[in-house]
């Protein structure tokens, strides 16, 4: 009998801290459906306190999520874990999860409170917490540089007023395999009533080494990982889920520990948190990445074809990789339409954002003739109504580049309903573009990532651009997706303005 290896996904969360990746309420939704299709035990679903969108984002997941935990985010202050509270009422499960640094380093120069304050300020933060759910995760952070007696007394303390789950944080990346998993393997010896909670890991990869932090965690006692889809987060990122999964899957020789996610909802869990974050995976990423299971060496082939386990320890068809199949064509009618959409777990609001939608699938399916999963996901994201509003709009662009002469781009864009027409010279046909746009918005702001990859293979795949921009301390990414690169590039250029201009503010808790 294996134990259960719980997987708390904090994706919407902490992976959202990564700059640019705030999402909309709209996107949350529609990652957390997936979240819980993909089997995760608990989705933390945000910081409520951190802004008025993250509470109505928590507030609105719980209400529609059945299978998975629901938790919130609460530093250990009475008003972020009331809001924490209120904010996962509707879940018919949820957690609240508050923390509290305990580094010297920490609490010296940030809370600026002494150690006894500290336990207090835990205990009563988990007292608070108990008024809502008897569901109380505790995480001491910075635990990796913290004193480990200290450490003892205060997981002691809050074990003591009800917490059920102790998370013990790589919150900088700092740590190596072999002193984490002993510092887990202590920590359970050494705190009294260590049996009667689940001992949680959460590890950040800024040595590259959170996800071996995190296995060695549960070869010593931890039975919880959380972890992030693509290992994405803020700094060099979270542990990536993924990968912890199909570890302790794989290596079952090792691990006395399974999961209960559904395998095979890797990959589009992976494509569809990438779609909406903008944030590419890489090719020789594992499990997720497009060369994960690729073989081009001739000795590797030749041993593939012969025996798939000669240099295969996973099936791709496992995570994923083979689900993606042709779903529809342009003879398909509206209701086909509707239906895959629903079995993506992308949900449209309204009527006139489904026809919306479904005209702009009867166009694509005019310029290729294979429509896949990942091609919907794309094209339904201009449609689903966002909280940053639409302030631009792409009419028509005409682009000419050709050899030896400057490539010159005109184009027309939607500004609040009135339309607007610009000119401009370019180093290349996306540069022009650019210049065009700003022409029009003189938004003033800083590109700092453009970024160009294939939704699908083929000639005829469309492009999806990203496009980071920096104004005043604020950073977002905007995508577009179109057969044609530079159109895909004008509408993420676009979107990411439109955020930009959006009045609802993004808090995170390092804020």
């Amino acid at each position: 009998m294996q134990d259960k290896l719980i997987i708390f996904d904090t994706t919407l969360r902490d992976g959202e801290q990564s700059p640019g990746a705030a999402m909309t309420k709209e996107e949350k939704l529609r990652i957390a459906r997936q979240l819980e299709k993909l089997g995760v035990d608990i989705i933390e679903a945000g910081f409520a306190a951190a802004s008025p969108g993250d509470f109505d984002a928590i507030h609105s997941i719980a209400g529609i999520i059945k299978e998975s935990i629901v938790c919130s985010l609460a530093r250990a202050s009475e008003n972020d874990v009331r809001r924490a509270g209120e904010a996962i009422k509707p879940a018919r499960k949820g957690r609240i999860h508050t923390f509290i640094a305990t580094s010297p380093i920490h609490m010296e120069n940030k809370l600026r409170m002494t150690p006894d304050q500290v336990v207090e300020r835990a205990v009563q933060a988990v007292k608070w917490a108990k008024e809502y759910t008897d569901d109380v995760e505790f995480s001491a952070e910075d635990a990796v540089r913290s004193e480990m007696d200290f450490l003892v007394r205060v997981f002691d303390a809050v074990i003591q007023a009800g917490a059920k789950t102790i998370n013990v944080p790589d919150t900088v990346g700092y740590s190596i395999p072999a002193l984490w998993g002993e510092r887990i393997k202590q920590l359970i010896e050494r705190v009294p009533n260590s049996d009667k909670v689940i001992w949680s890991t959460h590890c950040h990869n800024d040595l590259g080494m959170a996800v071996a932090n995190s296995l060695a965690a549960v070869m010593n006692g931890a039975r919880q990982v959380e972890c992030t889809i693509n290992g994405l987060g803020e700094r060099a990122g979270n542990a990536s889920l993924e990968e912890i999964v199909m570890a302790v899957k794989t290596r079952k020789d090792i691990f006395t520990c399974d999961s209960r996610v559904d395998t095979t909802q890797i990959v589009p869990t992976s494509k569809l948190v990438s779609s909406i974050t903008g944030y590419p995976v890489q090719p020789n990423k594992a499990i997720v990445g497009a060369n994960a299971f690729a073989h081009e060496s001739g000795i590797h082939q030749d041993g593939v074809l012969k025996h798939r386990e000669t240099y295969e320890i996973m099936r791709a068809e496992d995570v994923g990789w083979n689900a993606n199949k042709l779903t529809l064509g342009k003879l398909s009618g509206r209701n086909a339409f509707r239906t895959r959409l629903k079995e993506l777990g992308i949900e449209l609001d309204s009527e006139d954002a489904l026809n919306a939608a479904f005209a702009r699938f009867k166009e694509l399916a005019d310029k290729k003739s294979e429509i896949f999963d990942e091609d919907l996901q794309a094209l339904v994201s201009d449609e689903i109504v966002s909280e940053a509003g639409e302030n631009y709009k792409l009419v028509y662009l005409n682009v000419c580049s050709q050899t030896g002469e400057t490539p010159h781009a005109r184009i027309t864009v939607l500004d609040n309903s009135v339309e607007r027409s610009a000119e401009a010279d370019g180093g290349g046909p996306v540069d022009a573009s650019f210049k065009a746009v700003e022409r029009i918005a003189e938004s003033g702001a800083e590109l700092l990532l453009y970024s160009v990859n294939n939704i699908t293979t083929g000639t005829d795949a469309q492009g999806e651009v990203t496009v980071r921009l920096s104004k005043g301390g604020r950073i977002v990414n905007g995508q577009g997706a179109d057969t044609d690169i530079v159109i895909a590039s004008a509408k993420a250029y676009l979107n990411a303005l439109n955020k930009l201009h959006s009045k609802l503010e993004r808090a995170h808790p390092q804020v």
